[in-house]
């Protein structure tokens, strides 16, 4: 029988792990992987993945290991088993394989996941990340890729933009169409109420409109990718329903129109917020861009909400923007167990031992 590396005796024996043949220490349970058995492995332990390239995107060293490969009987080096995924495995030197202790063998089962979503999540600004957002305004998202194409993200892009370029066909249609627009003096006396949803999908402006439809592609994507198609589309139109009756408590007896799909995506803003905390959105602090996590970023615009609403800065419905977040918020902390049993990413995105640069 081989060297057991921990044990230094010889306790390895062959066993099958995952449809594998690897070995396994008799005393201590830890497990050698010979080349490339572990990316199988893990591939076959996780359904979502056909292969898995873990062995070939290894963390740096830690230390130099007083274990000795089971093969060749070189000292092994310890690393992280991925970069960024702290979890401390020992290879050889020569390639020969790989050894894990007993007590990270669960947490290996998470690389098969997180090898495929770190090099987004540790993304680093660069120039053209910082021209883009010099030059356009908006943030630059650094997140998981979404497993599903979020269709409903984009057919309520789709549906925002027709219905704006759709006025500009006459006047009259505009005139139609615009009187979709949410009042608070009539919803609080209970006229009109379908504005609270019709308002949702009109813009007052190029800006208003590609400002919204942005920050919505943003978020929307991996909050669909969470929920289901149907599902987001229920608390997209929820959130911004809130925001609505928000921005009608706090001023019952204006007669301004209120519109855009900002209240609506506020909400998105509070449950992404929430659910995807290891995501990174750069904030530019004049010319410097930096990135910053969901709640550091979302912090600072709710801040900006609060000010203005503060000194009554004229043309932004600030309370709608603030009672979608909150909306948001709450759906957020009412579904996180839910969405972590349904989209178990979420939860190997929480593991203590993976660090996020930023």
């Amino acid at each position: 029988m081989k060297t057991c590396p921990n044990c230094h005796t010889p306790t390895l024996q062959p066993t099958v792990y995952h449809n594998q043949q690897v070995d396994v220490c008799r005393t201590c349970k830890g497990l050698w992987f010979d080349e490339g058995e572990l990316d199988l492995a893990l591939a076959s332990a996780d359904d979502d993945y056909d292969t898995v390239d873990v062995e070939k995107h290894p963390g740096q060293a830690v230390t130099n290991s007083d274990r000795l490969c089971p093969i060749c009987s070189a000292p092994m080096t310890s690393h992280n088993l991925l970069a960024g995924y702290q979890v401390e495995v020992e290879r050889c030197p020569q390639n020969h394989g790989i050894w894990v202790d007993k007590d990270e063998l669960e947490a290996t089962h998470h690389a098969s996941q997180l090898h495929q979503h770190l090099g987004e999540l540790n993304g680093k600004v660069n120039w053209k990340t910082w021209v883009f957002q010099f030059l356009t305004q908006m943030p630059v998202e650094y997140n998981i890729k979404p497993k599903r194409k979020p269709w409903m993200t984009w057919l309520l892009i789709l549906v925002n933009t027709v219905i704006f370029l759709s006025g500009f066909v006459s006047v009259d249609l505009a005139k139609e169409l615009y009187s979709g627009v949410m009042v608070p003096n009539e919803i609080s006396h209970g006229q009109h109420l379908v504005t609270l949803i019709t308002s949702q999908f009109l813009h007052g402006g190029w800006m208003h409109l590609i400002g919204n439809m942005y920050f919505l592609w943003l978020t929307g994507d991996n909050l669909e990718d969470a929920l289901g198609h149907w599902r987001f589309l229920l608390v997209y139109l929820l959130c911004g329903t809130a925001a609505a009756l928000a921005q009608t408590s706090f001023m019952p007896n204006s007669p301004i129109p209120t519109l855009g799909a900002s209240g609506a995506i506020a909400g998105l803003f509070g449950m992404y917020l929430l659910w995807f905390r290891k995501a990174s959105i750069t904030f530019m602090f004049f010319v410097y861009q930096k990135k910053l996590p969901p709640w550091g970023f979302f912090l600072i615009w709710i801040g900006f909400n609060i000010l203005g609403m503060v000194t009554n800065s004229q043309g932004v419905a600030y309370m709608a923007h603030i009672g979608g977040f909150v909306t948001g918020l709450i759906i957020g902390w009412v579904l996180l167990g839910w969405v972590r049993a349904r989209y178990p990413v979420l939860t190997v995105l929480e593991h203590p031992k993976l660090k996020i640069r930023r």
